[in-house]
This record gives C-alpha cells, sequence and structure tokens, in this order.
C-alpha cells in the first residue's frame, strides 16, 4: 500500500476491555506487529484505555534529567516507560483510547509518510463529528511536538490543545501506527507532563496539554471510539472479534 491508507477492504476490530498494564500493552503491540509481518492475522484495529503511563522516547533516557522525570512520573501514578519510536515524552491513562492500527504490507516502507498525514486526517474528521473544531498540525509549545499531531480549538477563546499523538513502527512486511487520544480528565496529564518535562530541562506551554472534554464537555471514550469506527467504516469494511482471539 502506498497511499497511506488502511489499504484493507476487510478490518477487524479488537476491544480490549482492560489494560494488560503499561509495559505488557506496549510490547503486545509489538508482538501483533510481528504476527501481522508473518501473515498470521490480517488487517487489525486495536483498541483499549490504557493504565497511567508517561512513554518517554529515546533522546529523553540521555538527558542528565531523566531519572528524576521518571521519578516524578511514578510519584503522580503514572509508569515511566521508553518506547522504541521518537519523539519526547506523552502521558496518557485511563481517560484516552488508544488506537493500533497493524497490517501486513510487502512495501510497508512506502507508505510510511504519507501514513502520518492520512491517519492524521482520519482522527481530525472523527473529532469533528463529535464538535471539535479538529486540526491536523502542530501547535507552538506542545509536548511531544509532531508535524502531524491532532489539536483543537476552544470555541470560546480560540485557545489550542493537542489532542491526539501518533506514531508508528514500520518492519519489513508491515505496519503499526499506534495514536493516543485524550479525551477525559486531563488534569493530572498536564501535571506529570509539566513535573517530568521540568526534570528533562525541556520547555514548553502547559496549556497545549488538554483533552476532547476540555473543549466539548460531555464527550467521553466511547463516544470517541463511536465516532472513531463511524469514520473508519466509510473506508473499510469492519468486523468485530473477540480479544481472546488475538492470544494475549
Amino acid at each position: 500500500m502506498n497511499d497511506g491508507g488502511p489499504g484493507a477492504r476487510m478490518l477487524t476490530v479488537v476491544r480490549q476491555g482492560k489494560s494488560l498494564g503499561a509495559a505488557r500493552d506496549l510490547e503486545f503491540g509489538l508482538e501483533l506487529l510481528a504476527r501481522a509481518r508473518n501473515g498470521e492475522i490480517g488487517p487489525t484495529l486495536r483498541l483499549y484505555q490504557p493504565a497511567p503511563t508517561v512513554a518517554f522516547g529515546q533522546r529523553d533516557t540521555r538527558l542528565p534529567g531523566f531519572e528524576a522525570a521518571a521519578e516524578a512520573c511514578r510519584a503522580n501514578g503514572f509508569e515511566p516507560l521508553v518506547r522504541r519510536a521518537g519523539g519526547r515524552a506523552a502521558a496518557y491513562h485511563e481517560g484516552t483510547l488508544v488506537v493500533d492500527h497493524l497490517e501486513p504490507d510487502p512495501d510497508a516502507i512506502a507508505g510510511s509518510k504519507t501514513r502520518f498525514g492520512y491517519f492524521g486526517e482520519l482522527f481530525a474528521n472523527a473529532l469533528r463529528s463529535v464538535g471539535v473544531q479538529a486540526a491536523v498540525g502542530e501547535i507552538p509549545g506542545e509536548y511531544c511536538p509532531g508535524e502531524f499531531s491532532v489539536h483543537g480549538t476552544h470555541p470560546a477563546g480560540g485557545h489550542q490543545v493537542k489532542l491526539v499523538g501518533t506514531a508508528q513502527r514500520v518492519v519489513a512486511g508491515g505496519w503499526l501506527f499506534s495514536s493516543v487520544i485524550v479525551v477525559e480528565n486531563s488534569p493530572p496529564i498536564r501535571k506529570v507532563l509539566v513535573e517530568s518535562y521540568a526534570a528533562l530541562g525541556l520547555d514548553w506551554d502547559p496549556a497545549t496539554a488538554g483533552a476532547v472534554d476540555d473543549l466539548v464537555p460531555g464527550v467521553d471514550v466511547a463516544a470517541v471510539e463511536d465516532a472513531l469506527l463511524a469514520t473508519y467504516a466509510e473506508q473499510a469494511t469492519l468486523r468485530s472479534a473477540a480479544f481472546s482471539s488475538l492470544g494475549a
């Protein structure tokens, strides 16, 4: 697939009922990627609400304040982990929705750049359907900055907050595109990011950390999940499968 899109006429949707634990959730995504590249599973969408986690980038670990940042995470009830993808620290908890999209693909590298733009627009469209003024693009001072972050604009004051962060893992024969949508309860996320970024010595604007329900009160994770699946259904045929089918 070279257009960056799902590339699947059939997409299996698997809802993970509860977190497997912060570290295991990340590991399981990589295990599924290995199975996809080997042809053991087809195009799959895994949805779950994670345990409180701060996922640091590889560059963060080389900063002198990394251990202090990790301790700040633990003090706030978040487990510090280091992801294989790049970027800076990102925080998530039960009020967020993690979306792992996996596909076997013989030419996985070819679409890696356009995939970011494709999924950014897909998530922005889903958020617009629940009332968010959503757009794709980095906003000044955002945490874990990225060209294809999805942000929302407050309808009253025009203030922008980051709502979706994305990361991609590409291997020969398959890819994993993982996204985190911050939907509810942004204060704990903002607090742990303030303390961990301070320890790392990184400058950012805490006002960019927010959630969907800061912009559209009353929207919850279930509503965003429904909106996302409705958006996916416009481009692929969805079928549901039990989480047990993945053999976790």
